[in-house]
């Protein structure tokens, strides 16, 4: 079941590493097609704020990365668990607050991998 777990783990981290790009550096022109109910004129003004949204998410993706290259089985196991459950929580907070699509793209998998984990 580790093995499962580390392979998505590793699409995590790089669904995370997509999301930073969406929102750091294409947050006004991707951004208007992925969150058509979000009002288009706010896309510019909210640009520096979707920035730092991707930046948390670069270190989410960083971590998940980190927890594949640590050699002590153990040790991998806590730091994925711990980047797990942040993506996790994220995904509950964006699901309730920003488009309920998130949990099932973000929280969901990551709870999926919590899960494997603990087999």
């Amino acid at each position: 079941m580790l093995f499962v777990a580390k392979i998505l783990i590793g699409f995590i981290a790089l669904l995370h590493l997509y999301i930073m790009w969406f929102e750091m550096f294409a947050w006004t022109t991707k951004g208007r097609k992925v969150f058509r109910q979000f009002p288009k004129e706010l896309f510019e003004p909210t640009k520096a704020l979707a920035a730092n949204q991707g930046l948390y998410n670069g270190f989410l993706a960083a971590g998940l990365i980190w927890s594949l290259f640590i050699n002590e089985t153990s040790w991998s196991i806590y730091v994925a668990i711990f980047f797990l459950s942040c993506v996790f929580l994220a995904g509950i907070y964006g699901a309730i607050t920003a488009e309920k699509k998130i949990f099932f793209v973000q929280a969901l998998p990551a709870l999926i991998a919590l899960i494997l984990i603990h087999l």
